[in-house]
C-alpha cells in the first residue's frame, strides 16, 4: 500500500486580501462555544471576535493555509497591556490570542502549526516565555497547549464577567 503525501500547512502573516476570509474563519471557529454564553453575551463576544482583526494593538496575525485555503489564524501581542488592556498582569512577552481553526480543518495539525510558528519566532527573537489565556470550556485547545508544553500560571489569571481566563505559559 502506498502512503499518500499530504501538502504541508503553511503559516504566513495576514495580508489585506485575506482579511474578510480570516474574519469568517475566526467567527466560525468560535461558534462551537455559543452554548456557554447567554444570547446577549454571545452576540457581544462574537462581535468582539469579528472586529478583532482591526485591533490596532495586535503585533501580527498569523494565517495557516493548505494550498490556498485558509484553515485558521491567531493573533499575537507583545504585552498584557496591548492584548487585554491589563498592565497589572505584568506580562512583557508574546501573548497568543484568538487562535481559531475552522471546524472543517480540525484534527489536521493547524493549531499546532500556528503555535509552533509563534514559539519558533519567540525563541529566535530571544523571548523567554510565550503566554496565552483560555477558559475551561475550551477543552480541546487546552489539550493542544499542554501537549506543546504550556503550563498553568495562576498568577496571571483574570476574569471578565463570570468567565475566568486561565493563563498558560510556555518557557522557552
Amino acid at each position: 500500500m502506498r502512503k499518500l503525501m499530504s501538502n504541508p500547512i503553511i503559516v504566513n502573516e495576514l495580508v489585506r486580501e485575506e482579511i474578510e476570509i480570516v474574519r469568517c474563519v475566526l467567527v466560525e471557529s468560535y461558534q462551537q462555544y455559543e452554548a456557554h454564553f447567554t444570547p446577549q453575551a454571545w452576540e457581544d463576544y462574537s462581535k468582539r471576535i469579528a472586529s478583532s482583526i482591526e485591533n490596532p494593538n495586535v503585533d501580527k496575525i498569523l494565517v495557516a493555509k493548505l494550498d490556498q485555503d485558509i484553515l485558521g489564524s491567531l493573533q499575537l501581542f507583545q504585552s498584557a497591556e496591548k492584548a487585554y488592556e491589563k498592565a497589572e498582569l505584568q506580562i512583557q512577552a508574546p501573548i497568543i490570542r484568538l487562535l481559531g481553526v475552522h471546524p472543517s480543518a480540525r484534527g489536521r495539525g493547524v493549531a499546532q502549526a500556528l503555535l509552533k510558528t509563534v514559539i519558533n519566532d519567540a525563541e529566535a527573537h530571544g523571548d523567554s516565555s510565550v503566554y496565552l489565556h483560555t477558559t475551561d470550556f475550551m477543552v480541546n485547545a487546552i489539550q493542544i497547549y499542554e501537549k506543546l508544553g504550556f503550563r498553568r500560571d495562576e498568577s496571571k489569571d483574570f476574569s471578565r464577567g463570570n468567565i475566568l481566563s486561565k493563563c498558560y505559559r510556555l518557557d522557552i
